[in-house]
C-alpha cells in the first residue's frame, strides 16, 4: 500500500546511520517499500542489457573482420569498470562525506560503509542498491566509448583507458551532477538520468579517443558498409529496451515519474527516428533501417537528461529537434578531420546537449514532484518563469564538455607513450582485421568473403603442382589491398573499377566534391542508403 505523505515511506531513525542499523538486531527494509526496491533491481539487470546491444550495434556497423571486436570490447569494458566501481569509483563519485564539490573521497572505499541508510540520490532505496544501479551507468558509458576503437584500435590499452577514465572523467562528472554536494546538483543543475556523466562523457570522450587513435586507412575502406543490418536493429533494440530501466528507473521508485519518463522515453525516440528517416528519404528517396536506429538511438539520448523533467508534448518537440540536429551533427567529424567510427560524437555528445537545452526551456515541478520526494522542490524552466536556468544549464555542458574531452585525450596520450601499451595497431594487421590480430576468435566461421569475386582463388589443377599458386597480393580482388601488400603504394586510379567511394558502408556514390574532400575515406556509418542528410 502507498502513502500520502512526501518523501521516503518511512522516516529514517536508523540507530548506526552509515550503515542503516544494525542488521544483527534489526530489519533494515523497514524503511523502504519492497516494490520500489524490486524496481531498481529490475531497471539495473535491463541497464546491464544495453551493454551487450552496444556491442550488436558496433559489431554490424563494422565490417565482418572486425566484428566480434566490437563486441569482446564492450563487454569486457564491464569486467573494468565492475571492478573500478566496487574499488573505489563509486566512492569517488557519490561518497557524501566529501565536502568539494568536485570528487567524493574514499570512505566508500570497497563499499565501505555502504549498505541500508537511504542513498544519496534518493530516500527510495537503501544506498547498497543505489550504488549497483549506479554501477550500470557507468558501465554503459564505457562501453558507448568503445565505439571509438573500431577497427583499428588494441583492445588492451583500450581496457587501461577505461579504468582511468572511470576514475578521472566519470566520477567526477557523476559527483557535479548528482552527488549530495556536487557544484552542478547544489546550483540546480537539471541532468536526469545523465546528460553530462553518461551522454557528453562518453561523446566527448570518444571523440577524445578518436582523435588520439587516428583515422582508418582510407585504401582500406572500399565498398565500406555496415555488414549486417539486422544486428544493427537487435542491437537498438536490445538499447531501447535497456533504456526503459536507464529513464524509468532514475526516479529511483515505482513511482508516477518512472512511468512519465518510460512514456517520454518512447516518444522522443520515436519522434527523432522518424525525423532522422524523413530527412535521409529526401536525398536517397528511399527508406534507410539504418538510418531510422540511429534517429531512435539520438532520441533515447536526448531524453536521458530530460525525460523526467518534460512533459509529453514536449518530448515529441525534443525528439524532433534532435533528429535533425544529430542528423546533420555527422558531418561535424569531417570539418575536424577526426574519424568518429561510429558517430558517438553526433549521437550521443550532441544529442545530450539537446536535451539538456530543452530542459533549462521546458522543464515543469509538477513532471519533477511525480516521484513523491521531490514535490515543490525544483524549479521548472522558462515555461515557468525560471530564467537563470539556462545559464546553468550552459555552464554545466560547457564544464562536462571540457574536462571529458581535455582529460580523456590526455589520459589517451599518456597511455600511448608506456612500452607494449600503443593505442593503435599495425597496418597489416588493420588489413587483416581486429578479430584475427586481437582475439583467437572469430565472429563467422568462414573467412571473409569479400564483395569482389575476384578474392576467390580455386586451385587450377593437381593439388600436388605449384602453379596454382597465386601470388598472396592477387588474392585480393581489391587492388589497393593487393599493392599494399606487395610493399606499393596505390595507384591513382585503381579504385576506379569500384562504384562504392571509400568508406561509404551503404555503397553509394559521393558527389564530386566529397570525393576529393581529403577525408574521403570516413563516411559516417550511419548514413542511408545512397547517401546521408549530413552530406
Amino acid at each position: 500500500m502507498s502513502y500520502a505523505w512526501i518523501g521516503a515511506p518511512t522516516p529514517f531513525n536508523g540507530t548506526r546511520s552509515d550503515l542503516g542499523g544494525d542488521s544483527s538486531s534489526e530489519n533494515l527494509n523497514q524503511w523502504y517499500q519492497s516494490g520500489d526496491t524490486a524496481y531498481i533491481i529490475v531497471s539495473s539487470a535491463m541497464v546491464f542489457v544495453m551493454v551487450p546491444g552496444l556491442g550488436f550495434l558496433y559489431s554490424g556497423l563494422a565490417r565482418r573482420k572486425s566484428a566480434l571486436s566490437m563486441i569482446w570490447a564492450c563487454m569486457a569494458s564491464y569486467s573494468v569498470i565492475s571492478f573500478q566501481w566496487y574499488f573505489w569509483g563509486y566512492s569517488l563519485g557519490f561518497s557524501d562525506y566529501a565536502t568539494n564539490g568536485f570528487i567524493g573521497d574514499l570512505k566508500k572505499f570497497g563499499l565501505m560503509n555502504t549498505l541500508a541508510a537511504p542513498s544519496p540520490g534518493s530516500p527510495l532505496i537503501p544506498d547498497l542498491l543505489y550504488a549497483f544501479y549506479q554501477m550500470q551507468f557507468c558501465a554503459v558509458t564505457a562501453a558507448i566509448i568503445m565505439g571509438a576503437v573500431a577497427e583499428r584500435g588494441r583492445l588492451v590499452p583500450a581496457m587501461v583507458f577505461i579504468f582511468f577514465w572511470a576514475t578521472l572523467v566519470y566520477c567526477p562528472l557523476a559527483m557535479w551532477a548528482w552527488g549530495a554536494n556536487g557544484w552542478g546538483f547544489v546550483w540546480g543543475v537539471m541532468d536526469y538520468a545523465g546528460g553530462g556523466p553518461v551522454e557528453i562523457g562518453s561523446g566527448l570522450s570518444a571523440l577524445a579517443y578518436s582523435m588520439v587513435l587516428g583515422r582508418r586507412q582510407e585504401k582500406m575502406m572500399l565498398n565500406f558498409r555496415p555488414h549486417n543490418v539486422s544486428l544493427i536493429t537487435l542491437g537498438t533494440v536490445f538499447l531501447w529496451f535497456g533504456w526503459l530501466g536507464f529513464n524509468g528507473g532514475s526516479s529511483f521508485g515505482s513511482n508516477l515519474r518512472a512511468t512519465m519518463a518510460c512514456w517520454n522515453t518512447t516518444l522522443t525516440a520515436n519522434f527523432a527516428a522518424a525525423t532522422w528517416c524523413i530527412l535521409d528519404w529526401r536525398l536517397a528517396r528511399k527508406w534507410s533501417m539504418v538510418g531510422w536506429c540511429s534517429g531512435a538511438i539520438s532520441g533515447l539520448v536526448a531524453a536521458t537528461p530530460a525525460s523526467g523533467y518534460l512533459a509529453p508534448w514536449a518530448s515529441v518537440a525534443l525528439g524532433i529537434a534532435t533528429g535533425i540536429i544529430a542528423n546533420f551533427s555527422t558531418k561535424i567529424k569531417y570539418w575536424i578531420k577526426i574519424d568518429d567510427a561510429m558517430d558517438v560524437f553526433a549521437e550521443h555528445g550532441i544529442a545530450g546537449i539537446v536535451g539538456l537545452f530543452f530542459n533549462a526551456i521546458f522543464g515543469a515541478d509538477y513532471i519533477i514532484g511525480l516521484d513523491g520526494v521531490n514535490t515543490g522542490s525544483i524549479p521548472g524552466g522558462w515555461i515557468q518563469h525560471n530564467w537563470k536556468q539556462m545559464y546553468i544549464q550552459i555552464a554545466y555542458i560547457v564544464a562536462c564538455s571540457a574536462w571529458a574531452f581535455c582529460i580523456s585525450a590526455l589520459i589517451a596520450y599518456a597511455i600511448n607513450f608506456i612500452p607494449g601499451l600503443h593505442l593503435r595497431a599495425s597496418e597489416e594487421a588493420e588489413l587483416l582485421g581486429m578479430d584475427d590480430d586481437q582475439l583467437g576468435e572469430f565472429a563467422y566461421d568462414y573467412v571473409e568473403v569479400r564483395r569482389d569475386y575476384l578474392a576467390w582463388t580455386p586451385a587450377k589443377s593437381d593439388p600436388e603442382k605449384k602453379d596454382y599458386e597465386i601470388p598472396q597480393g592477387e588474392r585480393h580482388g581489391i587492388q589497393e589491398h593487393s599493392e599494399m601488400l606487395e610493399g606499393k603504394e596505390p595507384s591513382e586510379d585503381s579504385g576506379a573499377e569500384h562504384t562504392g567511394i571509400a568508406g561509404d558502408r551503404h555503397g553509394a556514390a559521393y558527389e564530386k566534391t566529397e570525393r576529393e574532400h581529403d577525408y574521403q575515406g570516413h563516411h559516417h556509418p550511419h548514413a542511408p542508403t545512397n547517401g546521408s542528410a549530413a552530406q
